[in-house]
């Protein structure tokens, strides 16, 4: 049997993966700089940059998000701030040429070929890393032998990825979410971001707001195929971005991601789950119904699920009552995709004035939240006569604020049908409340609540905006619309 040779990698490592080994200067567009950069690409580089700590960071997400191309315009980066090329190593794990290949084999090569010795500063980068076995103790062990060197690591089954870091990192590695883009992202994708809201976006009152029939356009577009920067910036891929979607996210992150790294031999049942999901993206399940809507038998419904939820395909969010406390026993919970254009991809596309445009106005609100960490205290509640969409909790498990998602214009007119967020208001002593509107914003009472109405739109765009920079702890504070 033919064995892959040390030649063979090495050859591989220079002409495709690492041409900035060479003399010549390497076109912008083969590191992707010539792409827009993630909002978060900031952040990332000073992480992977920082010497201080000697710590892994492991950029984890579902497919086409950005991961790859972030990774490449870090090195870019570098090498522009002054790095030494042949010092910074790429390798994609799931080359087959690279199957079974330890880590260590890697920086052995780079050391060998540039004559470089353990105290040389070096970079290495690994893509797709969860498709090589005990992953986190080769990349710990590299972390703690090299002290002068960087090592990134970058996979798409988050869950899993996150909780090998966690349990054998033993402090070697920072986990950093790359989501789907928010809507605030792709605004600046397609270069509307200032023509539609204007120069400061930082507090509502202060948002120039003059397009609003736009900014749901485009919103109604960000729900259709917005959410993966192919689909935004590449004018082939977004001519048929329901089959980019469905092919390269769904397809492979179904048939091929969670059946190998779960073992799972019924992919046919786990796609057919998921599709009844997607399809009801922002109802409420019960594993009674959605046993008997798909097929599949609770207990093996229980880890599909969980499956799903690693893949970073769907997000589970769980019931409160009237009051905001929890059920001692899990009656219902409603399931999300992470990306409202998972939808249109498996079925098709909607328009503003579809039924299905209220669950997906909803289901984009929590793909901007979905990857913060305030994601873990968001709820729904729903009790006898009455539902409220969104609850944020607060450090005692008490209801912080009530959002209920509507996109429409009536309840800005007739406050008072909105009577289940009135009465978890007044019953959770919150005094003030939030519902989105299609096109209206003010404010308005009722007896002595008080409920800021803003364009669904707008909400999107404000809460992606600040979550990504970091400065979203209580949304309610800095709305004023009083």
């Amino acid at each position: 049997m033919l064995e892959i040779s040390k030649r063979e990698i090495i050859s591989r490592l220079k002409a495709v993966d690492n041409p900035w080994w060479d003399e010549r200067p390497v076109p912008e567009e083969w590191m992707y700089a010539d792409l827009p950069r993630r909002a978060y690409f900031n952040a990332f580089h000073s992480l992977c940059c920082e010497s201080g700590v000697r710590r892994a960071p492991v950029l984890m997400g579902p497919r086409r998000v950005g991961k790859t191309v972030m990774l490449h315009q870090t090195i870019h980066q570098m090498i522009q701030d002054g790095w030494n090329p042949r010092h910074i190593l790429f390798a994609s794990v799931d080359t087959p040429l690279y199957t079974g290949l330890p880590l260590e084999t890697f920086v052995n090569i780079l050391i060998e070929l540039h004559k470089m010795d353990r105290n040389t500063p070096f970079a290495v980068f690994f893509d797709e890393i969860q498709y090589l076995r005990d992953w986190e103790v080769h990349l710990k062990s590299l972390v703690d032998s090299y002290p002068k060197a960087r090592f990134v690591a970058s996979g798409s089954a988050a869950a899993a990825l996150r909780a090998k870091s966690r349990e054998s990192g033993a402090g070697r590695f920072s986990d950093f979410m790359l989501p789907p883009l928010t809507f605030a992202e792709y605004l600046a994708f397609i270069g509307r971001e200032k023509e539609l809201i204007g120069k400061d976006a930082k507090y509502f009152d202060k948002i120039q707001l003059t397009h609003i029939d736009q900014l749901n356009e485009e919103f109604v577009n960000y729900v259709n195929y917005g959410g993966y920067p192919e689909a935004v910036t590449s004018p082939n891929v977004r001519r048929d971005a329901p089959q980019f979607i469905r092919r390269d996210i769904i397809d492979k992150a179904l048939l091929r991601d969670i059946p190998s790294l779960y073992g799972i031999n019924d992919v046919q049942e786990l796609y057919r789950l998921f599709t009844v999901v997607a399809y009801n993206t922002g109802e409420e399940f019960t594993f009674d119904g959605l046993s008997k809507a798909s097929g599949v038998k609770k207990a093996t419904l229980r880890k599909y699920i969980e499956y799903l939820e690693a893949a970073f395909l769907i997000i589970k969010v769980r019931r409160v009552d009237e009051t905001g406390k929890a059920f001692k026993r899990e009656r219902g919970f409603k399931l999300y995709l992470t990306n409202p254009s998972i939808r249109a991809a498996l079925f098709q596309p909607i328009g503003p004035d579809d039924d299905a445009m209220g669950h997906l106005a909803e289901t984009a609100f929590f793909s901007q939240w979905f990857h913060a960490e305030e994601m873990d205290t968001l709820r729904y509640a729903r009790w006898k006569g009455g539902e409220v969409d969104f609850i944020q909790l607060n450090a005692t498990l008490k209801p912080a604020w009530a959002v209920e998602i509507k996109w429409a214009d009536r309840y800005f007119k007739n406050p008072q049908e909105l009577g289940a967020l009135l009465a978890f208001t007044e019953k959770a002593t919150l005094h003030k409340a939030l519902a989105t509107t299609r096109t209206a914003f003010g404010f308005t009472q009722v007896g002595e609540i008080g409920i800021s109405h803003i364009p669904c739109s707008l909400y999107a765009y404000w809460i992606g905006k600040e979550i990504v920079q970091g400065k979203v702890t209580d949304i309610s504070s800095k709305i004023n619309l009083i």
